[in-house]
């Protein structure tokens, strides 16, 4: 659930903080109050595109911040986190913030981790489900119909075994493209890759070995260089008059006097050897070193024809030498593949036929039980419409399957199965049903999605429903009804209803009110969580002024709802 939403300069808000209860919550206010500053803030935080123009003015950047309760989230939110490198989340609190300027700048943070607008955007799409005033028009595509059947039926599971298949049998498809080309260009592929991996190969490559070759290439260039100086260092030690070792000869001798006369000095004298030690070992192994000294303009020429080859091979095929290996590898594949096409294309036919078999069994089943669930979603979707004013109203939904010959052309564009259903609608007894998008009134198909959100509540996923003013054109007895189903859809999700409605703000679990003040001469936007005095109060406003009768009818609508 949302447990906590932040606002600050964001339009006529200043700075606002919004604690939501569990199960329903109202939203109610004059118009003009800023309650769609509510959604708006929250469309934001959940991933959608940025209005700079909505900044407060005088301000330079906008917030908001929503804090979620996930404990009981079905979607994989935790390995989405740390597939995308996201602080996970701390005792199931999921911390979404965005943040952005008016000179362009657009941050967005999950847990405190910086993130992309699409990452936001998804994680948004498992957490809130926001219906506007004219987000109920998506229930004329066709797509979404289908979803709706399918999150009735449970079929998801075997809707996302189907789209698994379409995507390995698009990959097949793919990799057979790959092989089919005209014999020109085929004869073209086969000479270049033959070239590439004779050439790599003939280099006998060595992983590293580049790093190798430069350091035994830059003593070689330096060979001169080398000698001389350990030559001159050789000479220090021990081959000049005043040579390192012949001075600490005369300094043992006279250690050794010193200790002759003083017993104490012994540890003096242990010092001395174990110093003239050192030297005589440095002494060893600069001759080795010396000796080890090559001054070899041949092997010089090699290495440095060496190098020019590896770079030559970097410049091609990748920037490291691993990855010109790799290279090499995947070009030897590539060739094995084209050399032996009429093979590979038998086998990934192979492949493609079991494929389709699988796909038209899956496809055919699915098409079955959504055939099943057809009169069950009509029959439970027609009798919350009865509730809803359509007293006689009926629900269909026409379903038709594409001929599975097609298979071939469907598989590449279709994950969802074989079929296209309609909904069909008669709001009226004696009418024929027509489709949905037929409708012309706003209102009709803003209460049939209403009715199929209150069939849907038990398997829908997302823990967060939000109504912004879908009761419109709605009163009375209806109006009632659409309370109702908002406690209904709150008994299995939490909600957000806008309204201005008495009869649906009523029925709600907790009601806040957002108004507008003037400080300091600004207009501002607030919100208040509504004790019961107040809240009478406000049902009063809605219902027409503060007389003790519209008072009187607020209590009574109140107390009816508890």
């Amino acid at each position: 659930m949302l447990n906590t939403l932040r606002i600050k300069n964001l339009a006529l808000v200043a700075e606002l903080t919004l604690e939501l209860q569990p199960g329903y919550n109202a939203i109610t206010g004059e118009t003009g109050a800023g309650k769609s500053i509510l959604i708006g803030a929250l469309t934001l935080v959940l991933g959608e595109r940025a209005d700079r123009t909505l900044i407060r003015a005088g301000a330079d950047s906008c917030t908001v911040e929503a804090v979620f309760e996930v404990s009981g989230l079905r979607a994989p939110l935790a390995g989405f986190l740390e597939e995308n490198g996201l602080e996970p989340c701390d005792g199931h609190q999921l911390v979404l913030k965005r943040t952005f300027t008016a000179a362009g700048a657009n941050r967005q943070f999950v847990n405190g981790s910086a993130t992309t607008l699409d990452k936001l955007a998804t994680i948004g799409d498992w957490l809130v489900d926001i219906h506007g005033p004219h987000d109920h028009q998506s229930l004329l595509h066709p797509s979404r119909q289908l979803a709706i059947l399918d999150a009735f039926g449970g079929l998801q599971e075997q809707r996302s075994q189907f789209a698994e298949l379409v995507r390995k049998r698009v990959a097949l498809e793919d990799e057979k493209a790959a092989l089919i080309v005209d014999e020109r260009t085929y004869a073209q592929q086969l000479d270049l890759l033959r070239f590439q991996a004779r050439e790599i190969a003939a280099a006998r490559l060595q992983s590293g070995e580049d790093d190798q070759i430069q350091a035994e290439h830059q003593r070689s260039a330096n060979a001169a260089k080398l000698l001389q100086l350990s030559q001159v260092a050789l000479g220090l030690l021990s081959e000049n008059e005043t040579a390192v070792l012949t001075e600490a000869g005369i300094v043992g001798r006279t250690l050794a006097e010193l200790h002759r006369i003083d017993a104490g000095a012994g540890g003096l004298m242990a010092l001395h050897e174990q110093a003239t030690e050192s030297l005589r070992e440095l002494q060893t192994e600069l001759s080795r070193y010396a000796d080890k000294v090559d001054v070899d303009p041949a092997r010089l020429a090699e290495l440095e024809e060496r190098i020019n080859l590896l770079q030559s091979l970097k410049r091609k095929y990748g920037p490291t030498l691993g990855d010109v290996i790799a290279f090499g590898e995947e070009s030897k594949r590539m060739l094995q593949r084209l050399e032996s096409r009429d093979a590979e294309l038998a086998l990934l036919n192979g492949e493609l036929a079991k494929l389709d078999g699988e796909l038209a069994r899956l496809g055919q089943q699915l098409s079955a039980k959504r055939k099943n669930v057809i009169p069950k979603l009509s029959k439970a979707a027609s009798a919350q419409l009865a509730d809803l004013g359509f007293k006689q109203s009926r629900l269909d939904v026409e379903i038709k399957s594409l001929d599975i010959s097609s298979l071939t052309e469907l598989g590449t564009r279709n994950t969802s199965g074989f079929d296209t259903v309609e909904f069909q609608f008669a709001p009226n007894p004696g009418e024929p049903a027509r489709p949905l998008r037929g409708i012309a009134s706003s209102g009709e198909l803003a209460r049939v999605m209403l009715a199929l959100k209150t069939v849907l509540a038990a398997e829908d996923e997302v823990p967060v429903l939000v109504f912004d003013e879908v009761d419109a054109n709605v009163g009375g007895e209806t109006a009632l009804a659409v309370g109702q189903k908002m406690q209904q859809i709150a008994a299995k999700r939490q909600v957000l209803c806008i309204t201005h409605l008495p009869q649906v703000a009523a029925s709600a679990d907790a009601h806040f009110v957002v108004s507008k003040e003037v400080h300091d001469g600004r207009t501002i936007s607030e919100i208040a969580l509504l004790d019961r005095k107040s809240r009478i109060a406000e049902l009063s406003r809605m219902l027409g002024g503060q007389s003790v009768a519209a008072r009187k009818h607020a209590e009574a609508m109140l107390q009816s709802m508890r």
